[in-house]
């Protein structure tokens, strides 16, 4: 499976971006799906989960109640829609995907496939 996260740019301080992650070679269904990010000189670190049937939702807290992650089976994509976007935000954004076996996936350690990243900067 191939993962091409696309949709990053650079945003004001409270603006919005919507990432997507388009799958290819592959059903995402057979996936849970996630988001990680990585800023300069930091690791890399979990953002959001969502299962195969949209369910098991899970945000970082530092990003809770500001990003919605989703997906749509149909189209072989996932979603990042990002709020009230904050300096700190600024990062890659990969999108990544785990065999179902995972119900959330919280950390890069077990992710079958990244995509090749996404950059969003946040400016102050």
């Amino acid at each position: 499976v191939q993962l091409q996260a696309s949709g990053g740019g650079l945003v004001q301080t409270g603006g919005s971006l919507s990432l997507s992650c388009a799958a290819s070679g592959g059903a995402i269904s057979k996936y849970t799906m996630a988001w990680f990010r990585q800023a300069p000189g930091k690791e890399r670190e979990f953002v959001a989960t969502i299962g195969w049937n949209g369910g098991s939702k899970l945000y970082a807290d530092s990003v809770k109640e500001r990003f919605t992650i989703s997906r749509d089976n149909d189209k072989n994509t996932a979603y990042l829609q990002m709020y009230s976007l904050k300096p700190e935000d600024t990062a890659v954004y990969y999108c990544a995907a785990a065999p179902l076996t995972r119900v959330r996936l919280t950390t890069g350690a077990v992710v079958e496939y990244w995509g090749q990243g996404t950059q969003v900067t946040v400016s102050s």
